[in-house]
Order: C-alpha cells, then structure tokens, then sequence
C-alpha cells in the first residue's frame, strides 16, 4: 500500500469536486427546482448512478488515505491502520476486490473484445428514431418530434438500421426491430459491440463506475466526460426538436446532417479508444493485485 499524505489527496479530491460541479452543477440546480432535462437527465436515470456518488473521489486500489474519516462505512473501503477515526489510514478493501472478480473479467473480456473490431460509422444515430417508428408514443413527452410521427418514420424507411449496440436495439418499436441489419441479442454482446457506436463509447462511464473505488476517479470522470459528449450528440442527431434547450439539431436527414455526425462520431470514438485503453489497464491492475492477494497467508 503506498499512503499519499493527507494535504496531497484532499487537495486532489477537491479538485475532484470542483471538476465534477462544472460538469453537472446546472443538473442539480434544475433537479432542486423539481424540472427535468431530456439531454443530460439521462446519464443519471438510465445509468442509475448518483451525483453525491460521484462526488466521491477515489484514489484506486492499493493507496491509503491518512486521516481519511469521512471514507469510515463507504462502500469498498476498510481501516487498516490507526487507533482512532482521526488517525486511521483507509484504502480499497482486499475483500471488496474478490468480491469483484467476475465485474473486472467481464468488463475486460468486453472491452477487449470491442477493440479488436473496426470501428462502424455508418448508423447516423438512427436508434433514436427506432425507437418511436410508427408509434404513438415517444420517450421524450414534454419535446415535439422535429418531423412530426411521419416524416420520423419515413426517414427511418429512407435509410437501413445497422445498430450493434443490444441496450439501444432493445428500445426499437416492434415495427422497428425487423429492420435492422441483424437483431442483437445480451448473449451476443461480446460479438457484437464496436468502438464506432456511440452508446458503448458512452458505457465507459457504465463500465468504470462498477470498477469504482477500485481505479482512480480521475479515469472515471474521464468516461463521464466523454459520457456527456456523447449523449449530446446523440440527442441532436435524434428525431426530437432540442432547439428549446440550446441543441441545434444534426440533421441526418440530410447528406450533409449525414456527414456532421460521422464526424463528430469518429471525434468520440476517437477519444473513448484511449479511455478504452486505460480501463483495459486498470483490469489487468486489479487482476495482477487479485492474484498478489490471494496469495496471501488467511486469503
């Protein structure tokens, strides 16, 4: 275990804070005055992680935080040394490593598995208006429909679905689901995800929190960043009018709308293969310390 001093990692952890405020502080001013955001909403209701967790920062396994009281009970971390709570060194738990085990290969062998395929750019963000063809009811009540239900799915006839990514193919419409390339399956995910598809690059974030507190938050703020980025995008090459909320629309549509994503696309996976890399590191980080652990005498 290596002890960082305690003015070093609470300099760094509030570093941490004032990163992570600018990055979400209107969503929280928005969520205390009881309103909602169809665009950035979402990377705290779908992923179900909350701020004041992220707030949390983490220094990743194997680094002790000298009088680090406030991490007594926090989930993954256990005292190892010190007489009192004032005194006390806390750090990621051995225990809470092993009981990760099969999250850290998964994530690994998906990761890895992604990497090796060449990236696909040719979807255009069309999950989106898969999933309100020829319906009725669409996600985002409160916004119109940029083409109105016909002229949604009339751009959705215009062009072919190749969506790979299965947690956007499973919100396709019935009418949707056929039209795709190939249909996806979970079992299938590990032969289907791509580094070009903009939901798995935003699943970093995903991917990286379940890894918390066992890599440094640094690399988790990272994938949230990018997370934001990405769900941006998705949103303006969506079916849905965002104009109110200060999103020009990427109008796919059109050869030209067609040609900004894949460019802004190609932006995004471009930065999510290092992020990829990185995570990629720090499984083969926590496998090595899991084997070191479990070598120990009582482990």
């Amino acid at each position: 275990m290596r002890i960082l001093p305690q003015g070093e990692w609470r300099a760094r952890a509030q570093a941490h804070r004032e990163r992570l405020d600018r990055l979400v502080g209107p969503y929280l001013e928005r969520r205390a005055a009881g309103t909602t955001h169809p665009v950035v909403d979402f990377l705290f209701t779908y992923y179900g992680n909350k701020p004041s967790q992220l707030r949390r920062w983490h220094p990743g396994f194997g680094i002790g935080l000298p009088g680090a009281h406030e991490y007594a009970g926090a989930r993954g971390y256990h005292r190892v040394v010190g007489e009192s709570p004032e005194k006390a060194v806390y750090t990621a738990d051995p225990a809470y490593l092993i009981k990760r085990r099969d999250t850290i290969e998964f994530v690994n062998r998906l990761l890895t598995a992604t990497a090796r395929r060449p990236a696909q750019l040719s979807c255009f963000g069309l999950h989106e208006w898969a999933m309100v063809y020829r319906t009725d009811e669409v996600r985002h009540q409160r916004v119109p429909l940029r083409l109105g239900h016909a002229g949604t799915d009339a751009v959705v006839e215009s062009m072919s679905l190749r969506c790979t990514h299965f947690d956007a193919f499973r919100f396709f419409t019935p009418d949707a689901v056929g039209r795709n390339a190939e249909p996806l399956t979970r079992a299938g995910q590990l032969d289907r995800e791509q580094p070009g598809c903009l939901h798995a690059n935003m699943d970093l974030y995903k991917w990286g929190f379940k890894l918390a507190p066992l890599i440094p938050s640094v690399l988790l703020l990272d994938c949230f960043e990018l997370a934001c980025t990405a769900r941006e995008l998705d949103m303006r090459a969506s079916p849905y009018d965002l104009r109110e909320y200060g999103y020009e629309p990427v109008r796919i549509e059109t050869p030209g709308g067609r040609a900004e994503y894949v460019r802004a696309q190609a932006a995004v996976a471009e930065n999510a293969e290092v992020l990829r890399v990185r995570l990629r590191r720090a499984c083969a980080e926590l496998t090595a310390a899991l084997r070191r652990v479990e070598g120990q005498p009582g482990r």
